[in-house]
Order: structure tokens, then C-alpha cells, then sequence
């Protein structure tokens, strides 16, 4: 089965910025939640902008299903829901009013989908988005973008600035969502226990250039950090360091597998390591 969303050499510039948007490849197979991860400015957004041709691309391509998006290909923008971080829709609007013009634009809306996601959520049909609050905001958007039937919801900092209680509501309705096989999620977020607990595979994105994607499960469990001091550092094979960064005390060095660092240099401490610290040590670290 092809992947769900596939991207090949995706390269963006702007002229007057120095960012690039260098080569960016990676695939979201079916049945799967992609983490997009990486510092503010690292590309998250443009990378999505350039899915879904609001950007124009320099080069590279996407593929969508395994066929790449024009701009008026309204089957396939039928089959994807997005959800971006702040305004998705005009707060003048009621939730009711919303449903009305969502009926126009997508073929597959479902008006009872729509409303049991509202009523699911606690937000009524006549309230004026204006006096949401972020949170039930944001549970509108994904309400809307679940309401037509996508195959895959593309996320950008979807549950950014949402306290604990909806973040894990929303991360909920995520999981279910992926429960049918023929569905993915693409989820850009800076939230890394968010990832921890529902993606699949992350992407690490820095300076506009993928530095690294591999599954969840190897990046918790597989990989490690050592903590080194100078002349351990030294005896280490550089084939086996993915990132380094030297601190006061000691050197942390991050490896693609614990248990074989742990036989090879016996005399060295391999720790357990996070998203957040392989990402640290990604955007702060160096490479040998």
C-alpha cells in the first residue's frame, strides 16, 4: 500500500529571507500519526504550506494517495481535513452558520457528524465563535475538519496553548480517528509528551532540513544517551554518534542503539533518552 502522504526533495526559498527549505523527504504510511517536530523557524509550517499548495514549491514533490494536488483537484482536498494554531474561521460565525457554508463547500460534509461532534464537545449551534475560548475554538476546527470525512488531518500546532484537560480530550479523538486503517495524521506540534503518547513515527525538522525520522517506539526505547567524559567521548566510534554536545561536567552523545552501546563501552553511562532531549540535542548538538 502506497503511504498516505509522501514527500520527495521538497525545497522552498524566500527572496527576501535566508531560510531554505532544503530536500525535505518523508512519508505518513496509512494507519498512522506522523509527528512533525522541530524549534520555532525550523520549516513546520512551510512544509505544510507546500503540501497543500498554498505555497508554491522551488522543487521536489508531494504526493496525496499516490497523486500529487492541483489546485483545483477538489476529490483529493475532499479527503483531507486541516486544523492550523489560531483563527481557522471568521469569529463572527455561529457553529450553525459554519455548517451552513462547510455544506457548500464539501461534497462529503455529514451535518449529524458535525453535530455529534458538537454535542460531544459541549459547544452549541447558535454561540458566536468570537466568545470561545481557546479551547472549544480549537474543538470546532477539528469538529469542522472531521465532519467531511477525511482520510488524513494534517495538524499545525493543533493543540498549542490548550490546557491539559482538552489537550488530552483532543488527543483522544486523534487516536480514534487512526483506528480505521485507511486514515493518518500529519501533527506538527512543539509538545513532544503529546508525541510521546500518540505518534507513530516522528520527523525532526532543524534549519529547514530533515535531521532525522524513525519510529517513536525505537526513539524511546532503541535509542540512548551516553554521558561521557573527554576521554570516553574520545574512544567512541563516530559511526555511532548521531549528535554530541559537550557540557560543563560531561558530553551527552546520542546513539541509534542502547543495548550495542551499552556492550561496546562498558565503561559508559547509556541512559534512557526522550523526544525532547533527542531534540535538544539534535538543534543544540553536533555531529561528528
Amino acid at each position: 500500500m502506497c503511504p498516505v502522504l509522501e514527500l520527495t526533495d521538497v525545497s522552498k526559498s524566500y527572496a527576501k529571507s535566508d531560510f531554505v527549505l532544503d530536500k525535505v523527504s518523508f512519508a505518513v504510511p496509512a494507519g498512522t500519526i506522523m509527528g512533525l517536530v522541530g524549534e520555532n523557524g525550523a520549516g513546520k509550517t512551510t512544509v505544510i504550506g507546500c503540501i497543500l499548495n498554498t505555497l508554491f514549491r522551488d522543487g521536489g514533490t508531494v504526493r496525496l494517495f499516490g497523486s500529487e494536488l492541483s489546485d483545483g483537484d477538489r476529490e483529493l482536498r475532499e479527503n483531507i481535513g486541516v486544523v492550523y494554531d489560531g483563527d481557522n474561521f471568521p469569529d463572527h460565525l455561529s457553529a450553525g452558520q459554519l455548517a451552513d457554508i462547510m455544506r457548500g463547500v464539501y461534497r462529503q460534509w455529514d451535518d449529524a457528524a458535525f453535530q455529534g461532534y458538537l454535542d460531544s464537545f459541549s459547544i452549541t449551534r447558535e454561540q458566536k465563535i468570537k466568545s470561545y475560548s481557546k479551547g472549544m475554538t480549537m474543538k470546532l476546527a477539528i469538529a469542522a475538519a472531521l465532519a467531511h470525512h477525511p482520510r488524513l488531518l494534517i495538524l499545525d500546532e493543533a493543540t498549542s496553548g490548550l490546557d491539559p484537560i482538552v489537550r488530552d480530550e483532543m488527543l483522544d479523538v486523534f487516536l480514534g480517528f487512526v483506528e480505521d486503517e485507511s486514515h493518518s495524521i500529519l501533527l506538527s506540534s512543539h509538545i513532544t509528551s503529546d508525541l510521546e503518547r500518540i505518534a507513530d513515527h516522528i520527523t525532526f525538522l532543524h534549519r529547514g532540513k530533515v535531521v532525522l525520522t524513525a519510529s517513536k517506539d525505537d526513539l524511546i526505547y532503541r535509542y540512548a544517551v551516553l554521558r561521557c567524559k573527554e576521554r570516553q567521548f574520545e574512544a567512541i566510534d563516530p559511526k555511532d554518534i548521531i549528535a554530541y554536545r559537550k557540557k560543563e561536567y560531561q558530553i551527552d552523545v546520542l546513539v541509534p542503539n542502547g543495548k550495542e552501546a551499552r556492550q561496546k563501552y562498558k565503561d559508559v553511562v547509556a541512559d534512557q533518552t526522550t523526544i525532547d532531549e533527542i531534540m535538544l540535542l539534535l538543534v543544540k548538538g553536533k555531529t561528528k
